[in-house]
Formats: structure tokens, C-alpha cells, sequence
């Protein structure tokens, strides 16, 4: 999977956190529905907690280029544990994403950790369907 131009991103994103703080870098990439790949990194802040996860970066991206359906997601963080997207974060993805959307941790090396649907890190998920 490391020749996997979303994996590609997320890994390189996480070379250009800014987290002075906690020393966690992260990036996360997005793959919308039609191929288009947007990547962001975790900005932190010393209003601590007020900085942003990769993956929130990431959408807002894809969001200002006009996407609205991730297909894929690609999270990137350190360490020898996979980084998950934090509940803030799995429920942006559903905001775009649907329940069989895959969500893949990677480590720094671009290497598959875990792999997910959606739905399996946010089971009975609230969406834009549940507000029509």
C-alpha cells in the first residue's frame, strides 16, 4: 500500500504537522468519489486545546475545491500504535463518507496498521439523512 498515492500524501502531510506541543505529528488524506486527493496535518496551538486534527484538514480542503463524497481516508501518525481519527474527526468523515468507507491507518513508513469501514469506528452514525 505505500505506493498508494493517498497513503503517499498522509505520510508526506505528517512530515509537515505543527505540533510544537504534543510532539504527535499527524496527517490524513482524502480520496473523494471521483479520484481527487486532498491531504491535511494537525495544527496545533498554544490555546491549547484549539488547534485542528490532519483529518479535519484535510476535508476543509476537499470542501473548498468544491468535493462532497470521500470515497477513501488515510490517517498517519507515529509511533508503533495505529492513529485513529478522534470522535470529532469520524464524525466529519461521515458528514461526507457513507458506512462502507474505508478508513486505513498507516504507520510513518506508509505501512497498513488497521483497516476500517466507517461504520465500524462509528456504528449507528448520525448523518445528513437523519435530517430530512
Amino acid at each position: 500500500m505505500k505506493n498508494d498515492p493517498l497513503v503517499r500524501a498522509a505520510v508526506d502531510a505528517r512530515l509537515r504537522a505543527y505540533a510544537p506541543y504534543s510532539r504527535f505529528q499527524v496527517g490524513a488524506a482524502v480520496e473523494t468519489v471521483d479520484g481527487l486527493i486532498f491531504a491535511g496535518c494537525n495544527v496545533e496551538n498554544a490555546a491549547y486545546p484549539e488547534g485542528t486534527c490532519a483529518e479535519a484538514g484535510a476535508i476543509a480542503a476537499m470542501a473548498l475545491a468544491g468535493g462532497r463524497r470521500i470515497r477513501r481516508v488515510v490517517v498517519c501518525g507515529g509511533g508503533d500504535a495505529p492513529c485513529t481519527p478522534c470522535g470529532g474527526c469520524r464524525q466529519k468523515i461521515r458528514e461526507f463518507g457513507v458506512a462502507d468507507t474505508r478508513v486505513t491507518m498507516v504507520s510513518p513508513q506508509g505501512e497498513t496498521m488497521v483497516e476500517r469501514t466507517l461504520a465500524d469506528l462509528l456504528p449507528d452514525s448520525f448523518g445528513p439523512g437523519n435530517l430530512s
